[in-house]
């Protein structure tokens, strides 16, 4: 999301914040419950950090659940049969995705069934599943009045195959993110600590899109932002929170190939009084893709999106809550290898007249609250990115050069995270990237939150403005 600049960024030092949860309005701070044991790979954060074993390996490794509880088997018929039985067990058989029931989950669809070759849980490389890449279409929306004739014309026909390579490399990335997050709502429960959580998604986001150095990989890190924090969370290592029952997340990851980057949020609760809180922004992101397309105007786009959110109430622990579109958050346009490619959709109305153009690709997001809807930088910054258009700048600091090579070999101009720097070897490196800040070089995304005791939400699609017609390419059977 692109947040509009109202204060300088800060810095954080290398003192860690712990991140509190407030239960009873802002006097009322408890710090969120934490488990016995620290999580595995876990490591506090300072100046001399300590990190896991498998630090400068590439992502933490999942820990493996799997285990032969059936035994050996006997010889003969009855153990060649048991043998069988265990192997479609393990690999789940290729027989296909199979239905995915998610009532635990507020106000996300099932999934149904899907034959192929998947496993389930997915196991198998998206380009292995479509070995001729023909990978599945979004939702495809026909564009209306001044440019209905776009549909079927012969000379957009002929502009969407020269582009053909560009979609099908959008379509798996978007089809990497349908499967990756299929699974993780599969897994996310309360109870699980967030770092669990992430880097569960992380490994499987790059087993199913078979990571290529910068040809494919993670789009962005994964946020899960919690309750009154409504983006730019994600843990650092150290970091001890445990989702619990109460809690309002909102998971938002990206996946690219070839630096098409696929964008899309959605949000996970588990309390049924947060369920208006939640619609608003699934009904404010489907107005917004309604209201998309070429030559359509951003400013109208916002007053629609305004108008579909206000008109939410919801009522927590007995007090009703107008809903309000957090004003200072947008959606955004999406360029190759840019994640914030230089334009803003907003999501409430205003006086920009700036036009929606064919070829672009967008973050149609929203963000609701209870609180006051608007957003301030707070808490430990996790998330940091190389500026696209940065000049080059002499350093004087050995760390900060290294950290920089780094960096450009691992991310280049992708988003990343400091828990994805020490996996990648760069384990002492809060100076370093202090020292490329301070030299605008790369820039922070601290965590962006409203009042402290209030809740928001956030649902987002990736959208592409193709020649015939709009395609809401991260479109699922979940929302």
């Amino acid at each position: 999301m692109v947040v509009e600049e109202e204060e300088p960024i800060q810095v954080e030092d290398e003192a860690e914040i712990d991140i509190v949860d407030t239960v009873a309005g802002e006097g009322g701070k408890k710090k969120r419950k934490k488990k016995k044991k620290p999580a595995a790979g876990a490591a506090v954060e300072n100046g001399d950090e300590n990190v896991p074993e498998n630090a400068g390996n590439g992502a933490p490794a999942e820990k493996s659940a799997t285990g032969d509880a059936d035994g050996e088997g006997g010889d003969g018929a009855d153990g060649a049969e048991a043998k069988k039985k265990r192997r479609k067990k393990k690999g789940g058989g290729g027989a296909g995705l199979a239905a995915q029931d998610n009532s635990e989950l507020r106000r996300l669809g099932d999934w149904p069934e899907l034959p192929g070759k998947q496993t389930t849980p997915p196991t198998v490389p998206i380009a292995k599943l479509y070995p001729n890449r023909d990978f599945p279409k979004g939702q495809e929306q026909d564009y209306v009045g001044s440019n209905s004739y776009r549909k079927g014309n012969a000379e957009k026909v002929a502009t969407e195959k020269i582009m053909e390579s560009d979609y099908q490399d959008i379509r798996r990335a978007a089809e990497c993110h349908r499967q990756v997050r299929r699974f993780a709502q599969s897994y996310i429960r309360p109870g699980m600590t967030m770092i669990e959580i992430c880097q569960k998604l992380e490994a499987k986001t790059l087993e199913l899109i078979e990571k290529d150095g910068l040809n494919c990989g993670w789009g962005f890190p994964t946020g899960c932002s919690l309750n009154h924090v409504a983006a730019h969370y994600t843990p650092n290592y150290g970091d001890k929170i445990v989702l619990t029952h109460d809690d309002v997340c909102k998971l938002d990851f990206g996946v690219q190939v070839n630096g098409r980057i696929i964008d899309s949020a959605f949000t996970i609760a588990f309390n049924p009084k947060y369920d208006n809180l939640i619609a608003s922004t699934q009904d404010g992101t489907n107005t917004g893709l309604k209201e998309a397309g070429i030559d359509a105007r951003f400013s109208e786009i916002g007053a629609a999106i305004q108008e579909t959110i206000e008109s939410y109430e919801v009522e927590i622990d007995g007090k009703t809550y107008p809903v309000k579109p957090i004003r200072n958050l947008n959606g955004h346009s999406i360029g190759a290898y840019q994640i914030h490619a230089g334009k803003s959709v907003p999501i409430v109305k205003n006086n920009d007249s700036t036009k929606m153009e064919e070829g672009e690709m967008y973050a149609i997001e929203t963000f609701a609250s209870t609180g006051k809807g608007h957003v301030i930088e707070d808490l430990e910054c996790s998330h940091y990115m190389k500026i696209f258009d940065a000049e080059k700048v002499p350093l004087r600091l050995k760390s900060a050069k290294d950290l920089l090579r780094s960096i450009d070999q691992h991310f280049s101009t992708l988003a990343f995270c400091r828990r994805w720097l020490d996996d990648a070897g760069c384990t002492r490196h809060i100076m370093a990237l202090k020292n490329l800040v301070d030299n605008e070089l790369v820039q922070p995304y601290p965590p962006l939150c409203d009042v402290r005791g209030s809740f928001t939400s956030q649902m987002e699609h990736t959208i592409l403005l193709r020649p015939t017609c709009k395609e809401v390419v991260s479109r699922g059977d979940d929302y």
